[in-house]
Order: structure tokens, then C-alpha cells, then sequence
């Protein structure tokens, strides 16, 4: 019974840190994404919708923040 119970907790415990770890890295791209949007509603919701095409794209995370970068360049709206 004390390894089933050593088991299950490893195993609780691993699987929330996985959990954690993938949320932190949605959270930190979802700021990455906003900083960039500065204080303007309708850039911070493009900028949002790149974010999730730059995931459906499999962008690598290394070349997110220059593939955001370029989207914000290339934002339709008025210039700041």
C-alpha cells in the first residue's frame, strides 16, 4: 500500500508540474503578444488572433517574438 500511495502522489505531482509548465509558457506568449499591442483594443485583439495563428502554424518558440514583431509591423490600424 506505501507504494501505491509514493505512485500515485509522483505521478499527481508530475503531471501538475506539466500542467504548470505549459500554462506559464501560454501566459508568458499571451504577455509577449500584448506588450506588443500597447494600450490600443483593436491591436491587442489582432495581436491575439496572430498569437493563435503563429500556433496553429507550429511557429517554434524562438522565432515567436520575431514572428509577433512582424505581425505587429504589419498591423492595419493607424500609426502610433
Amino acid at each position: 500500500m506505501d507504494y501505491f500511495i509514493v505512485v500515485v502522489t509522483t505521478v499527481a505531482g508530475l503531471y501538475f508540474h506539466g500542467w504548470l509548465y505549459v500554462r506559464m509558457r501560454r501566459w508568458m506568449d499571451r504577455d509577449l503578444a500584448l506588450s506588443m499591442a500597447g494600450k490600443d483594443a483593436q491591436k491587442r485583439d489582432y495581436m491575439l488572433q496572430r498569437l493563435e495563428q503563429a500556433r496553429r502554424e507550429k511557429v517554434k518558440r524562438k522565432a515567436l517574438a520575431s514572428w509577433l514583431a512582424r505581425e505587429a509591423e504589419a498591423y492595419p490600424g493607424v500609426a502610433e
